[in-house]
């Protein structure tokens, strides 16, 4: 059983500095690293242009955008390459809405087979492409470490403009431009950009040098796109991100994509009140099924739609695979869990490494994430791709850096690797698959990562039953939207008696503990999936509990109601 630590309280100078503010909003804020009035309010209310960092900052955003104008007039053909997760399919849609609005037809989106093909810049599609009389290639949240690729592009005729954000490799491909802010001489002031926003800050380049006709600021309707980008992929939630979250967030309660639409009314989400967690929960993972379970073109569809034909067929089908991905993946996870249970038999080591031939590469990131988060240790996991190749995901429990890791074992045992901090894939050699865990173990150094695992988890207060009023709920819903880097505030009420303790749902899933306020209302907290934790057997109406949780609002059938998520349940 994990332990929580409360975050310390504010001192009567740390409360001035934010005295316009309740002081829980202001004690949320200060834990947040926002310390006085003047950042708090650019944190608390986003704007834009004040906001957003000059496009030209990127290093080559000048040369890339050039280039592309310069084909786009000389009428020469584009492909736009773009990863197959719900972070390069909405890059992929960027561009395909922006030529699609300036008129210019004589381009295509090439997606690789995530199994087929796996992740990257591949030679085969480069051949393919350059058959088809491609000119300018422009890849989406990948290429920075495909050198090989790149010069055989060149060799075919074709000239690579690269867009990404995962770490650089010690030499980068050569190119017309490489735009990636983690790159060595970029100067760009935000290195944490997703691929799809590293794309959106070279559309803003092209746009700023030639607008096509379009309208001033019309790029903004693009940042649903960027909004679900940076919300999928593991990026914080800060700087410049968090002002791609939030209006992306107020884009997409507005957007009139005929797929999306269809989509939210499949799921029963509620437009005009969409949050995050309804795109991280319910939309990204339908984006990546198609990836994981097929094709990914039929995410870009979804994204790309221009009737309702194609909208419907499209959000049916993605539905659709990704419930069949659900059913793969929890005997998969269940299977790794057994395996990480008999293997090492209450020793859990700093790094957790399994694999299986019979293992789809594809589904191994869901694995290694529900392991990392049970286990609380970064996690890798093999398979067998389709090209007899072995391929796996890494996940970060939230403190490791996966990538380092990768980066600290002995050269050679990686065929690749690339990533960002909290999760990340890899390649293997048949032999050194076998010492693979003891690399990463060795480079984790065990002293520091059981340091490391035995810190106490935090929450961010204690609050009673009666403080979860509509103002709380309004205070805290001011720093959404939530996710890495800004998580969701997290709150302990201390020796609290659950009236009913309940499951719920098709499966019996769910499970709801129902309080009773000092008013006499009852409030409700809610865990999904949560007949699997191990409180869910033992907890009992009327039994002393700690409760940790998020406070939340639902909109369940349109009806407003302040509830509880619950994280964890303590004995008291």
């Amino acid at each position: 059983m994990p332990a929580y630590a409360t975050r310390k309280p504010l001192t009567v100078d740390e409360k001035n500095n934010l005295s316009s503010h309740s002081d829980l909003l202001a004690h949320l804020l200060f834990h947040r690293g926002i310390t006085d009035s003047e950042a708090a309010g650019r944190f608390l209310a986003p704007e834009y242009d004040r906001d957003t960092h000059d496009p030209f900052l990127l290093k080559d955003a000048d040369k890339a955008a050039a280039r592309i104008i310069q084909a786009v007039q000389s009428g020469e053909k584009i492909a736009v390459y773009a990863d197959y997760d719900a972070d390069g399919i909405p890059g992929a849609a960027l561009f395909n809405d922006l030529f699609s609005r300036i008129g210019y037809t004589n381009f295509v989106v090439y997606i690789p087979h995530r199994h087929n093909e796996g992740f990257g810049l591949h030679e085969g599609a480069i051949d393919e492409l350059a058959a088809s009389g491609v000119k300018l290639l422009i890849t989406v949240d990948c290429g920075i470490s495909d050198r090989a690729a790149a010069e055989h592009a060149r060799e075919k005729g074709i000239e690579v403009i690269i867009t990404d954000h995962h770490e650089p490799p010690g030499e980068l491909p050569h190119a017309v431009a490489v735009i990636d802010p983690k790159q060595p001489g970029c100067v760009y002031p935000d290195k944490n950009l997703c691929g799809t926003g590293v794309a959106f800050k070279l559309i803003q380049a092209i746009l700023a040098k030639n607008r096509f006709g379009l309208k001033d600021g019309m790029e903004k309707w693009l940042l649903d796109l960027v909004g679900i980008a940076t919300l999928s992929d593991m990026v914080p939630l800060t700087g410049e991100n968090r002002v791609f979250a939030h209006y992306g967030m107020t884009v997409l309660r507005k957007t009139q994509r005929l797929g999306l639409k269809r989509l939210f009314t499949k799921l029963k989400i509620a437009q005009a009140h969409l949050t995050e967690d309804d795109i991280t929960f319910m939309i990204t993972p339908r984006i990546n099924a198609a990836s994981r379970m097929g094709v990914p073109m039929d995410a870009f569809r979804l994204l790309a739609a221009q009737d309702e034909a194609t909208a419907k067929e499209c959000a049916d089908h993605l539905d659709e695979i990704n419930n069949e991905r659900k059913g793969v993946v929890a005997a998969l996870v269940k299977d790794v869990k057994k395996k990480v249970r008999e293997r090492h038999a209450g020793i859990i080591p700093s790094v957790i490494v399994l694999g299986n031939p019979e293992w789809r590469p594809s589904l191994l990131g869901l694995a290694a994430n529900s392991c990392a988060e049970e286990f609380r240790r970064p996690v890798f996991l093999w398979g067998r791709d389709g090209e007899n190749a072995l391929k796996g995901s890494c996940r970060s429990e939230g403190t490791t850096n996966v990538v380092e890791l990768m980066r600290a074992v002995p050269a050679g045992v990686f065929m690749e690797f690339g990533g960002h901090k909290h999760s990340g894939g890899f390649s293997v050699e048949s032999e050194a698959v076998h010492f693979l865990e003891k690399h990463l173990n060795d480079a984790a150094g065990v002293a520091s990562a059981e340091s490391a695992n035995s810190a106490p988890d935090m929450v961010d207060a204690e609050l009673s039953l009666d403080a979860i009023t509509s103002r709380l709920h309004d205070d805290i819903a001011r720093l959404a939207p939530f996710g890495l880097g800004n998580p969701k505030p997290l709150f302990v009420f201390r020796n609290v008696k659950p009236v009913s303790v309940r499951r719920f749902g098709k499966g019996n899933d769910h499970v709801e503990l129902t309080f009773a306020k000092g008013n006499g209302y009852k409030v409700s907290a809610i865990s999904f999936f949560g007949v699997t934790e191990e409180w869910a057997a033992t907890t009992e109406a009327g039994m002393n509990i700690d409760l940790i949780a998020s406070v939340e609002k639902s909109m369940f059938r349109g009806r407003p109601e302040l509830r509880l998520r619950v994280v964890d349940v303590v004995r008291a």
